[in-house]
This record gives C-alpha cells, sequence and structure tokens, in this order.
C-alpha cells in the first residue's frame, strides 16, 4: 500500500502518473537541443529497453519475454503511455463488479490515451523506428487497443442499462453498437498483421470472441422484443441463427470459453421456451434468415480526451 493507495493498478497509475510529466519536460528541452551532438550521444546511451506484450509469445502480458532497444526518449514515451492505457483498463476492469461508472470511466480514459498515442505520439516516431520493433509502437495497434477500450466501456454502461430494466429492442442496439466498435478492430488488425507477422493471433481471437458475444447477446434481446409484440416466428428465426453463427466461433482459451458458452446456453433456453411456446400457443411460421431484419446498433460512448502534462522546470544540461 503506498500513499493511502490499495490497489496495486491504482499503485502503477500514480506512480506512471507522477512519471510523465517529468519524462514530457526532459523531451522538451532535449528537442530544444537537437542538433547538439554531444546531447545525441547521451539519448544513444540511454538503452531504452521494453518487453512487447503483444507477441505471440506473450499476449496482454505486460513482463513479456522478447526486448526492444530503441534509444530514443520518444519511444520512452510511446511505451509508457501504452503501459498507462492498459493499466487503466486493469483498472476498469477491476472495478467492474462493483462500479459500474468508473469502470467504463476508465475504459474511456484508457481510449483517450491510445488515442492519442496514434495520432499525436506514434507518427512523428515512425521514422526513426527500426525493423524490429514492437506491436505496440505501431499506430494502428493503438487504434485497435482504443477502440477495445470504447467496447468495454459501452459494455459497462450496457450493464448497467440491464440493471434498470432498459427495453429489449434499446439493449440490443446498444450490445450491437459494441460489436461494431470491435468489428472496426477486426478490420483494421485483419490488415495490419500481414505486414506484422509477430502480432499474436490470441488478439484477434479475443476481439472476435468479444464481438460474437455481444452479437449473440444483442440478438437475444431482439428475440425477446420480437416476442413481446407477439412475433414469435420472428423471434425463433433470429436467436436459431444468433446460436448457429456463435457456436461456430468458440474461443479455445480456456477463460473465456466459460463465458462464452454460459451465454451460448442462456440464449439456448430462451429460444428452446420459445419453439415450445410457439408450438403450444402460437403455430407461427419460422421465417428464413434473409427475411430477418438487419440488426442495428449504437455507440454511445466517446473517448475522454488524454492532455499531457509537463513538468514546468528549466533543465540546464552540462556540455
Amino acid at each position: 500500500m503506498t500513499g493511502g493507495l490499495v490497489s496495486h493498478y491504482e499503485q502503477d497509475t500514480h506512480k506512471i502518473e507522477q512519471y510523465l510529466p517529468l519524462l514530457e519536460n526532459l523531451l522538451f528541452y532535449v528537442d530544444a537541443k537537437s542538433t547538439n551532438n554531444r546531447m545525441a550521444q547521451r539519448t544513444a546511451a540511454l538503452k531504452i529497453r521494453w518487453s512487447s506484450g503483444l507477441t505471440s509469445s506473450s499476449f496482454f502480458n505486460l513482463s513479456g519475454l522478447k526486448f526492444f532497444q530503441i534509444d530514443n526518449l520518444r519511444f520512452e514515451l510511446a511505451m509508457t503511455l501504452f503501459l498507462y492505457g492498459g493499466i487503466l483498463r486493469e483498472r476498469a476492469l477491476e472495478v467492474l463488479s462493483t462500479d459500474l461508472v468508473q469502470s467504463s470511466t476508465f475504459s474511456r480514459q484508457a481510449a483517450g490515451i491510445y488515442h492519442h498515442l496514434a495520432y499525436d505520439v506514434l507518427p512523428s516516431l515512425r521514422p526513426v523506428l527500426p525493423p524490429e520493433k514492437p506491436s505496440e509502437a505501431l499506430t494502428e495497434v493503438s487504434t485497435i487497443m482504443s477502440l477495445i477500450c470504447l467496447a468495454e466501456a459501452q459494455a459497462a454502461a450496457v450493464r448497467r442499462a440491464e440493471e434498470k430494466d432498459t427495453s429489449p429492442s434499446l439493449l440490443a442496439k446498444l450490445h450491437h453498437g459494441i460489436a461494431l466498435f470491435l468489428e472496426e478492430a477486426i478490420g483494421i488488425l485483419s490488415t495490419v498483421v500481414k505486414q506484422y507477422k509477430d502480432i499474436s493471433s490470441r488478439l484477434l481471437e479475443f476481439i472476435s470472441s468479444c464481438k460474437s458475444l455481444h452479437e449473440l447477446k444483442g440478438k437475444q434481446y431482439v428475440a425477446e422484443s420480437l416476442r413481446a409484440s407477439d412475433q414469435i416466428g420472428a423471434a425463433i428465426a433470429v436467436l436459431r441463427s444468433g446460436l448457429i453463427n456463435a457456436k461456430k466461433k468458440i474461443p479455445r482459451e480456456e477463460s473465456w470459453k466459460s463465458i462464452y458458452q454460459k451465454q451460448i446456453h442462456d440464449a439456448s433456453e430462451v429460444l428452446r421456451k420459445f419453439e415450445h411456446e410457439n408450438y403450444v400457443v402460437w403455430s407461427q411460421k419460422i421465417p428464413s434468415v434473409n427475411e430477418l431484419p438487419l440488426p442495428q446498433g449504437s455507440k454511445i460512448v466517446n473517448i475522454i480526451d488524454y492532455s499531457p502534462k509537463r513538468w514546468e522546470r528549466q533543465l540546464v544540461f552540462k556540455t
């Protein structure tokens, strides 16, 4: 416990938030003396090394085994910001069961940090990066992480809406909105892995599994909405279609698989109940997949912009 901070992730966040203004200030003065040969030599002697958590050997493991040495302070800034976003994301997951509003806020803050990385930090670093670099130094990866965090922020918001007995039709749109964030991330990742083959395939599996999970949840709410308007035949068709697609994409990772299979079980139970009701009471025709309405998604969360802070103190370098 440090300074009254109980959570391990909270302590790490506090340390990074103290370090970043110092690093920003150092960068400011180093950039001002960028033409100084002695300064360039000092920077080259820093031996800045970071491990990657996104290589095929260490997906989302912040202590990955593969190290990259790039002696550039802007690389140090980029990797520190990437770590900062990752820790905020972990904090969001940590408080998810106790404070949905705070969880969503942490995720939106993390999304803002990754957006800042992708648009304000990494583009200027790209020309000096060597061919072999960590995946975290790619602008596309930061964009993907920003989209993942936005999806997780909306997922927390949806859980809160579910607790308030929000209408099934709205909940369906919100779950499909999460799927839209993840679909965009999958599109970017599918392109970038063709060039950078060291990115773990588990990242794509993770995003795809989450997308399929929320698509199924969304279709379950669509079915409940249709059932409420006496369209039980259409409700059955929606659930059947959703379950067929979901069963094709069951993840291999055990921790993900259990959550995924529970959702499949819940949707299957609803389908069984609807099919029995239709057989006994309604006898409605089951429409084909082509006759079903396309899912509508709503995105309701945005990033919280990250504003860099600089420790305002003049630095003097010996020459």
